[in-house]
Formats: structure tokens, sequence, C-alpha cells
């Protein structure tokens, strides 16, 4: 943790800074800010502390999942006492989503306390959602766990969870659209080919067939998100036989 907060440290007006924007975020006044600093470390800095362990959020991002997941859980379970686990797991899974962890980070705009050797453009999509459980982490390593509920109601379940909209929100087409498939007895393939045309960043192309036919194209930056695409267009292509199912 020295290491870290001696980082930080050196920069006194941005520590100061970055101090005041947390503590508005989080609607308290952090006790360690070590934690909190921790939360915002790319691993690109390759810090380590005085044992050798990396210093970094992704152990943090673990712990903020599980304490997420926990307390997402433990509203729904008393929120709907007559959803079976069936239900509840499809409805956590939706609240947890990789999509929706990232528009909670985006929303927060947790990317700009990043600190990393990296231009922000190589981050990833998820580095979003990443911080935002790396910062639940940092919270519950500082504040504890009824901290992490608190926190959780008022950042995720209070403006976001309506029951009655996360039932018919649909996290993934392409499992929505396969099932359906399997359902009705219908072929189905995914024909994935590089599509970079004039683009530097690398790109797919996907053609997605049902019973031999192109049914969908789509293209993306990754094959899962180009599949997903074509997926959604198919979806709705046969909504009206899907939604009769």
């Amino acid at each position: 943790m020295n290491i870290i907060r001696n980082i930080w440290n050196s920069r006194p007006e941005r520590d100061g800074n970055f101090f005041s924007a947390i503590k508005q975020i989080l609607g308290f006044k952090p006790k360690v800010i070590a934690h909190y600093q921790r939360a915002f470390t790319h691993k690109s800095l390759n810090l380590k502390d005085e044992k050798g362990n990396e210093l970094n959020y992704e152990r943090l991002e673990f712990l903020g999942d599980a304490m997420l997941s926990s307390i997402i859980s433990a509203y729904l379970f008393n929120e709907v006492p007559t959803g079976n686990e069936g239900y509840l797991t499809k409805m956590r899974s939706k609240v947890v989503s990789r999509q929706h962890l990232n528009e909670l980070g985006m929303d927060l705009n947790l990317a700009e306390f990043v600190r990393s050797n990296i231009p922000t453009s190589h981050y990833g999509d998820n580095i979003h959602g990443n911080l935002f459980e790396a910062l639940i982490g940092a919270i519950y390593l500082d504040q504890g766990y009824k901290a992490c509920e608190r926190f959780i109601f008022k950042r995720v379940i209070k403006p976001y969870v309506d029951i009655d909209k996360l039932e018919g929100r649909v996290i993934s087409y392409k499992s929505l659209f396969i099932e359906w498939c399997q359902k009705e007895k219908k072929n189905y393939n995914y024909e994935i080919y590089e599509d970079n045309g004039v683009d530097l960043q690398k790109h797919f192309g996907v053609r997605l067939y049902v019973d031999g036919k192109v049914i969908a194209k789509a293209r993306a930056t990754s094959k899962k998100k180009a599949e997903e695409k074509a997926s959604k267009r198919a979806y709705f292509a046969f909504q009206n036989e899907i939604d009769q199912k």
C-alpha cells in the first residue's frame, strides 16, 4: 500500500482532487484513500509491494464482484418472495451483466481516474465495469459490508433496478435466438470472417444462417460482438414468431 500512497502523494494537487472526487462519488469520506487509489491503478504500471505482490485493481475487481452479487442476490430474494432459484439467478444476471456494469462505470466517469502506462483507447470496452467492481471492493476494505450495501442501493438498485422492466430485458440476443432455433428444430450457423475494410482496428464480419439461408449480417471489433449484433437483427426479423412461443 505504501508504494501506491507514495506515488499519489508525489502529486499533491492531483491527490487532493482525487480524494474530493471519490468522496463525492461515494457520498462519504474515505478512511484509507490507498484502497481507492489501488482501485484505479492499471496493471500496466507494473507496481508491486515489498513482498512482490502486484498492486492494481484486478484483485479488488474480484472482491467487488462478489460483494455486488451477494447484495443484489439478497435484495432480489427479499423483493420477489415468489421467485424460484432459476428466476432469481436470471434476474441477478441482468443486474450485474457486463453491459450494465459498463454503463454504471461510464455514468460515474470512473475511467478518468485510471493511472496507467497505456493510452485510454487501449483499455478495452469493459474497463468501466471493471473499475466499478474494483471501487466496490475498495469500499468493502475501507468501510465494510454495510457501506457496500448502502452504496449499491444508492448507485445501482434505487436508480436502475425495476423488477418489471428487468423481466423484459434481454441480456443476450444470441442465447435467446439459439434457444428459439433449438425449440423449433431450426438449423443455424454463424459464419465468421475477417472484415477489416479501411479501418485500422481489426474487425470481424458474421453471417447468420437459418435453415441454409442468410438471415442477418453484422460487423464488429470482436467475434462475440459481431455474433451478438447479428443475433439481435435475426431476433427482430423473427420477433412475431419468437414472442408467440
